[in-house]
């Protein structure tokens, strides 16, 4: 059904003022809860993906048991019992990291994801992106539980009881005012401009050529806005503009009309491109194309693509889910790198845009590189009307803070049916428009300098580190049981010989010189 049209904002007028999307406590349950959407697309796989990452969790599960447990070692000093504090949360992150992998959903809905809009704490994403956070939480949330749960702490008499109960509520409220201190003493990138960018949001129509008709009327209504970029969103354009050259000169013309380029998102079968029996037809890509008067200027193709929305695994095996579910028909292609764009020059210096493609944005990895490869803004392009009603779309934008914060660069999360929005630098959201919303809007993006965040430049540390020190933990598990094992064996084999010596003294003397132990 279509949503009844809606006033285009013209690009004088104000957009209303930020505000954060509607907060739902049941979000953070679990990865499946927040994921129930992705039901019409993975059919009864959702339960079969939903036990297999599980079963990520159970080291976390097991050491989580073993750190609350009412008689955990009574004999242990007291750092050694700290050092829970340090290898739970280091559980948690490693299953995070695993069922982070593409082929199991990607890294959506990760615990420190949920800080997106808590200014106290984000400015920590700059040094160990969303694993930080989800460290962070996991460790004060393991000392708030070992304060409060009946028989989480070693019972003893006397005043010491109260005080062991409240050392862990001491360290837990020390630890957040830690996270709170550092945070605010991570320096924000210097300003060194502004971009202005048009972005264009249709809602929700039906069929690629009225889709296309009205990405081109809204965009029309920016003339004299004074934008330096026009953004489009995901799959706007559902034709391939080399193979429909009717379409590619109205956005050339459309380019000339307002002076600026324009990025446009194709979902098409690309021309010259061979089908493969794996594909279920091929040849169709997702791309952010940038548009200027005088045709293309740069391409990215979407790299990683959604599993079961994008592509089947395995199609010949899998294919049948086509029948009972939404999953792909056909298997779109993926690209083989990130792309960074020339966007043209502002006050002296060329602006240069890293597309990325709707799901790709759950991936912090990805912002990180674009940052580093030279990416003043990183732009998202998203579709997420198959979702329109659920929680989908506010969980998606709330992830560009994330990656604004990781980066170093802000953010802008363009799409076709909302939410769109855009976060500087800091994570402060700079607006954000609906999904009843429709028409072309107006924000000013503002630019950092050259500058690396620590998690730019360092990378993934805090899961590999957590990796190490799980693995550390296992080792030496593994160590201990093996001792106790061959302490066991040894006790045996003594108590044997300890029992044949008995036996010996009692029988006659000539009886026993004929016989041994093990005879």
């Amino acid at each position: 059904m279509e949503p009844p049209p809606a006033a285009l904002h013209t690009p004088h007028q104000q957009t209303h003022p930020p505000q954060p999307a509607a907060h739902n406590p049941d979000r953070e349950l679990s990865s499946r809860v927040t994921c129930y959407w992705l039901a019409p697309t993975t059919g009864p796989f959702l339960v079969l993906l939903g036990l297999a990452l599980g079963a990520t969790w159970m080291p976390w599960g097991v050491l989580v048991w073993t750190a609350l447990r009412p008689r955990l070692p009574p004999r242990l000093p007291g750092v050694c019992r700290l050092g829970w504090v340090l290898v739970v949360p280091s559980a948690w992150v490693v299953g995070e990291f695993v069922r982070s992998w593409e082929g199991f959903g990607g890294p959506w809905a990760l615990l420190g994801a949920s800080q997106w809009n808590a200014r106290p704490v984000l400015p920590l994403a700059a040094v160990g992106g969303t694993w930080l956070l989800s460290f962070l939480l996991a460790a004060v949330n393991l000392l708030v539980a070992a304060a409060v749960m009946p028989g989480a702490r070693p019972p003893r008499r006397g005043p010491s009881r109260d005080w062991r109960r409240a050392g862990p509520a001491l360290a837990a409220g020390l630890l957040v005012t830690t996270m709170v201190a550092c945070a605010a003493a991570i320096p924000i990138p210097a300003t060194t401009g502004t971009l202005t960018v048009g972005v264009v949001q249709p809602g929700v129509v039906h069929g690629a050529d009225a889709r296309f008709t009205d990405g081109v009327g809204a965009t029309r209504t920016l003339a004299g806005a004074g934008v330096d970029l026009v953004v489009w969103g995901e799959s706007s354009v559902g034709f391939d503009l080399v193979d429909d050259q009717a379409r590619l000169r109205q956005i050339e013309e459309l380019s000339r009309a307002l002076g600026v380029q324009i990025l446009v998102n194709t979902d098409a079968r690309r021309a010259g491109e061979d089908a493969s029996p794996d594909d279920g037809g091929g040849g169709i890509y997702k791309s952010a194309v940038l548009v200027g008067p005088d045709g293309p200027r740069g391409r990215y193709d979407k790299m990683r693509l959604v599993p079961f929305g994008e592509y089947i695994p395995l199609r010949p095996v899998l294919g049948w889910l086509t029948a009972v579910t939404e999953a792909a028909a056909e298997n779109r292609r993926r690209g083989d790198r990130l792309t960074v764009l020339d966007a043209g020059e502002l006050n002296g210096r060329t602006v240069r845009l890293g597309p990325l493609v709707c799901f790709e944005s759950a991936f912090p990895d990805l912002a990180r590189h674009l940052a580093n490869d030279g990416a003043d803004v990183v732009v998202v392009q998203s579709a997420t009307s198959t979702f329109q009603d659920s929680w989908a779309p506010d969980q998606h934008a709330s992830l560009a803070a994330l990656r604004a914060v990781e980066s170093g660069r802000p953010v802008l999360h363009a799409t076709l049916t909302g939410v769109s929005t855009a976060f500087d630098t800091s994570g402060r959201q700079l607006f954000r428009l609906g999904t009843d919303e429709r028409g072309a809007y107006v924000v000013d993006l503002p630019l950092a300098g050259a500058t690396r965040t620590l998690y730019a430049c360092l990378g993934d540390w805090v899961p590999h580190g957590s990796l190490a020190v799980v693995a550390a933990v296992a080792l030496g598990a593994a160590v201990r049981a093996l001792r106790r094992y061959r302490s066991r064996c040894s006790s045996d084999e003594a108590r044997a010989l300890r029992c044949w010596w008995r036996a010996r003294q009692r029988r006659p003397r000539g009886e026993g010189a004929r016989l041994g132990p093990g005879r």
